[in-house]
């Protein structure tokens, strides 16, 4: 696409031109290419000394940045400068070689002025200290520097990498308590990447400052063995003159490249040694260093006890002796110095954490076994967190209230793959889930015939199969059901949470969703509460509702039947029953089956008698006393018509009379707690009916 700042058919500017050179991609493509260049094409001696002159001054930045950052990752683009640098650096090697060689004969000065003065200073009239020199620097960078540096680097990659699960669980635990918010989390969680990376990224680079040292003596060695013979062999040179300059010039050369290089190793170990430490590193030496009164003393006293030693220069050693002693000094001072008023605001004994925190309990927990903590950062899938966050607002558009927030924590005394759920402290369920495999369930609830590691699913202990992924297409085809591990363990949290949504329920989140009604239902809220029915009251009627797994949403219409009921009896039991009226239409749309018909399993005459005759008392006393042996047979009696539905694709609802509901449901729920028992009067007028057995 043209740019919109030229014209078609007219040439460029040159200020357009540099306008183009100048943007940042540009400019390092360009570079690049002149480090190619460097490699190939020879160079005059005056741009080398000016391509050499960049390369210390860029060093001295690279440091001073790697200086006075305040983190290691504030500086994340450092190994790709070290690339960058030590490629800089070899080309320029090359290209001083390509001098030495092709005009050594000349005189020192044929490989540029840099490297003639760096040859002559360093060696001082003597190519063999140069040599030793060389080599030394050679030695602290390769063998102290880059060594130490690089193995910091690769601890500290390896420990970030061990410790990224852990601190991945710490972000979503502390989004799914509230404490922080998504943004937060991203940010935290992109932070967390970033340092994984930058170690791992600084472990590989440090292999390049390594390869650099080893190269600079192989083209030391190569520029004074070959320059000599070329220089005798070639220019007739006398040997002991082409010695001395030859060897003048690539010291230089060596000393030019090496420098730099190990300004650079020198940033690249502050910049991984810092890990961990916050601020830049002037003030956390100082800090750490020169804030402890009695090691300043301990110093103080040393240098005064060297300086006393016969033979031992006395002016160093009392002059650092005087200024520890004085800044020890000085620092105990303000130890003892009273703390401004302001500061001591309360005593140490009101700022520990109370005993009272202890008390508190988490509503929904989750514990994983340390193999399953990689759930938490799936990359591939969805998240365990995201599956968590999805069924907490899947299930307050169901239920009607917003659950309370999961806790995740890692276990160590489960099983590796096993998890853990508790509510309310209390364990709710338990089961073991495989990474890397896919469970696979017969619809039919048959067991399913792929090689796997067979076992039951822990939310509804139905047959199934652990199988590899590979055999994904092969159970598709057959028609088995294949779900992730991540969606074994939260359908089983959704399980449990259907089963304890009345215990969940308090009475502080009865009191939040008093107050987000809407405005035009502020009326009602205050017409009932507290003058007619407590906030209490309106409690236990929601969880006997929830109990059944029927929706509060409609918390206008729970409240409207309550102030109906309300005047002629105080019974929950009688509250209930009349709220479940109010909801006749949400009854039957909710059970209604695939063909829009609401499917029922009817109580014959003989046991709406039975269990009519059963109940005794009186008012809000009644109780059912049916024998143990009409118990027996009314329990095999649903089980066996629940069980012929089931095979006919049905999942009704049993329908019984008004004023047995209550009982029969008490009753149901302990032997076949899903299956919902309607009364007559709770089947909306316009529901159509579909019988599909008869107890």
């Amino acid at each position: 696409m043209a740019d919109a700042n030229v014209v078609p058919g007219q040439r460029p500017t040159p200020r357009e031109m540099w306008g183009w050179v100048a943007r940042g991609e540009v400019a390092l493509a360009l570079g690049v290419v002149g480090i190619i260049v460097l490699l190939i094409l020879p160079i005059p001696a005056f741009l080398l000394d000016a391509l050499l002159s960049l390369s210390i001054t860029s060093a001295v930045l690279i440091l001073m940045t790697a200086l006075l950052m305040k983190r290691p990752l504030d500086f994340n683009a450092f190994p790709t400068v070290l690339l960058v640098t030590t490629l800089f650096r070899l080309g320029l090697n090359i290209a001083s070689t390509r001098l030495i060689l092709s005009h050594g004969h000349e005189g020192a000065h044929g490989a540029g002025k840099i490297i003639e003065t760096f040859g002559q200073l360093m060696m001082g009239g003597n190519y063999v200290i140069g040599v030793i020199v060389f080599v030394i620097l050679v030695i602290v960078n390769f063998v102290v520097i880059t060594k130490g540096s690089g193995r910091i680097a690769e601890v500290s990659a390896r420990f970030t990498l061990d410790s990224l699960p852990g601190k991945q669980m710490a972000i979503d635990a502390d989004l799914s308590a509230g404490l922080i918010d998504e943004a937060e989390a991203k940010k935290r969680r992109k932070e967390l990447e970033q340092e994984s990376t930058f170690f791992g990224a600084m472990d590989g680079a440090s292999k390049f400052v390594r390869g650099d040292a080893i190269a600079g003596l192989l083209i030391v060695a190569i520029n004074v063995i070959g320059g000599i013979l070329i220089g005798v062999l070639q220019h007739d040179v006398p040997l002991n003159v082409a010695a001395s300059t030859y060897t003048l010039m690539t010291i230089g050369d060596g000393l030019v490249s090496q420098i730099p290089a190990l300004v650079i190793s020198i940033a690249a170990g502050l910049l991984v040694s810092k890990a961990g430490v916050e601020g830049a590193a002037d003030k956390a030496l100082v800090t750490q260093l020169a804030m402890n009164p009695v090691s300043l003393g301990m110093v103080s006293a040393s240098a005064g006890v060297i300086a006393l030693v016969p033979g031992m220069p006395i002016l160093p050693f009392a002059a650092l002796s005087l200024g520890a002693g004085v800044l020890a000094w000085r620092r105990s001072q303000q130890a003892l110095a009273p703390e401004p008023e302001p500061v001591a605001e309360l005593p140490a004994e009101e700022q520990e954490e109370p005993i009272s925190s202890a008390l508190a309990i988490d509503e929904i927990k989750i514990e994983l076994g340390y193999g399953l903590l990689a759930l938490i950062n799936d990359l591939e899938g969805r998240r365990l967190t995201d599956q968590i966050k999805a069924l907490r607002r899947t299930l307050a558009a169901e239920y009607g209230f917003v659950m309370p927030s999961v806790r995740i924590l890692d276990n160590m005394r489960l099983p590796s793959q096993g998890y853990l759920i508790r509510i309310k402290e209390l364990e709710a369920g338990q089961g073991e889930v495989r990474l890397g495999a896919l469970m696979a369930m017969d619809p039919r609830g048959g067991q399913v015939e792929l090689p796997g590691e067979h076992m039951r699913e822990p939310a509804f202990g139905l047959p199934a199969t652990w199988i590899d992924d590979s055999l994904r297409e092969e159970a598709t085809f057959r028609g088995y059901t294949i779900v992730d591990p991540a969606t074994v363990l939260t359908t089983h949290l959704t399980e449990i949470l259907k089963d304890n949504m009345a215990d969940l329920l308090s009475y502080a989140e009865v009191q939040k969703l008093l107050k987000e009604l809407p405005e035009a239902q502020k009326k009602l809220v205050d017409d009932l509460i507290p003058n007619v029915v407590t906030v209490t009251t309106l409690q236990r009627v929601l969880q006997a509702l929830l109990r059944e797994r029927v929706s509060i949403r409609d918390l206008p219409a729970i409240l409207e039947g309550i102030g109906e009921a309300v005047p002629h009896t105080s019974s929950i039991t009688m509250l209930v029953e009349q709220v479940r009226m109010r909801l006749a239409r949400q009854l039957s749309f909710a059970y209604r089956g695939n063909d829009g018909a609401l499917p029922i399993v009817t109580l014959s005459p003989e046991w709406e008698n039975a269990f009519a005759d059963a109940l005794v008392g009186q008012g809000e006393e009644r109780q059912l006393a049916l024998a143990p042996s009409r118990l027996q047979d009314f329990v095999r009696s649903v089980r066996e018509a629940f069980e012929r539905a089931a095979l006919s694709g049905e999942s009704p609802v049993l329908l019984v009379s008004p004023g047995i509901r209550p009982y029969v449901r008490s009753l149901v729920e302990r032997f076949r707690g899903q299956t919902p028992v309607m009364s007559q009067n709770e089947v909306h007028p316009r529901a159509r009916l579909k019988t599909v057995g008869t107890i």
